[in-house]
């Protein structure tokens, strides 16, 4: 039978069983979409990478959630990368390199850094989008919070960095802690708008390290919460940044604190507050296993 080689990753983290688990699937230009939802519904993590050839990059990935393709994601590129130096596939030497890396959104640049516990990846994303605004009274209830919840003269409002997000900055801990799904009510919202999935978060680190501090939600048959969403704190600083929440353009996002499996990333924007150019989500990763699936 034919196989494909194959790594478990866990991204923005340098431990094992933390941060966020990523299965990796080396050579998959033959496989069809039909195949790779198959294999990543198989594999129940939030994202699957499948890897393959690029005429016009370095390499091409491609990113399935167990129900649906993602155009853009951070864990899976993290992941991606990490594997690739891991399995040679990405020359890391004593310098650090810069690979292309073609996605559904669009190809973006990947800067690797050596480092003797795991290389610093860091992942540029798209300019972002800042697209509809949203009503907190219909919001706010699909999420088992009020209006009162959320931090003041802000907007909800979806973000593009490649992948649109619901951003919801809410006032501290607690109300974060408080954040609960109502699926019926989230699925009947989510049809009719214009983002793929929420991001609810708070300007206070889950560590003494963090400046923030998030939670993402899905519904099965994706994971319910997803431990560390990359392409989502991408849109959250431009958010940020955007609506003057931040006082420095660069800082450090935590996520997957409360679920045991805590993650970090460097955050970086890029350009003024009126016209971001781009953002920046550099993290690190660790080596779970090495495998084959069977196709």
């Amino acid at each position: 039978m034919p196989t494909l080689d194959m790594m478990w990753v866990d991204a923005f983290t340098t431990q094992p069983f933390a941060g966020n688990p990523c299965a990796v699937i080396f050579d998959a230009d033959e496989l069809s979409p039909e195949q790779m939802q198959t294999i990543a519904f198989e594999m129940g993590l939030s994202e699957t990478a499948f890897l393959m050839q690029s005429e016009t990059a370095d390499f091409r990935a491609r990113y399935f959630t167990p129900a649906e393709e993602i155009p853009l994601a951070g864990h899976p590129t993290i992941a991606s990368i990490f594997a690739l130096v891991q399995s040679g596939r990405l020359n890391l030497a004593d310098d650090p390199v810069t690979a292309s890396l073609q996605l559904q959104a669009g190809t973006i640049s990947v800067n690797v850094t050596p480092q003797a516990e795991s290389p610093i990846i860091n992942m540029t994303q798209l300019k972002p989008r800042f697209l509809s605004t949203h009503d907190p009274a219909v919001v706010m209830p699909i999420f088992g919070l009020s209006p009162d919840d959320l931090l003041p003269d802000v907007p909800i409002q979806t973000v593009s960095t490649g992948t649109p997000q619901l951003m919801i900055v809410v006032k501290d801990h607690n109300a974060l802690r408080r954040a609960s799904v109502d699926d019926k009510a989230y699925l009947a919202y989510r049809a009719q708008s214009d983002f793929f999935s929420p991001h609810l978060f708070c300007l206070q680190g889950a560590t003494e390290h963090g400046q923030t501090f998030a939670r993402h939600f899905g519904t099965p048959p994706d994971t319910a919460e997803d431990p560390f969403t990359g392409s989502a704190t991408g849109g959250m600083a431009a958010y940020l940044w955007h609506h003057g929440l931040l006082e420095q353009p660069h800082f450090i996002a935590e996520q997957g604190h409360w679920m045991n499996r805590p993650g970090m990333a460097h955050v970086e924007v890029v350009g003024p507050r009126e016209e971001i150019q781009a953002v920046r989500v550099g993290g690190q990763a660790a080596l779970v296993l090495r495998g084959q699936i069977i196709i």
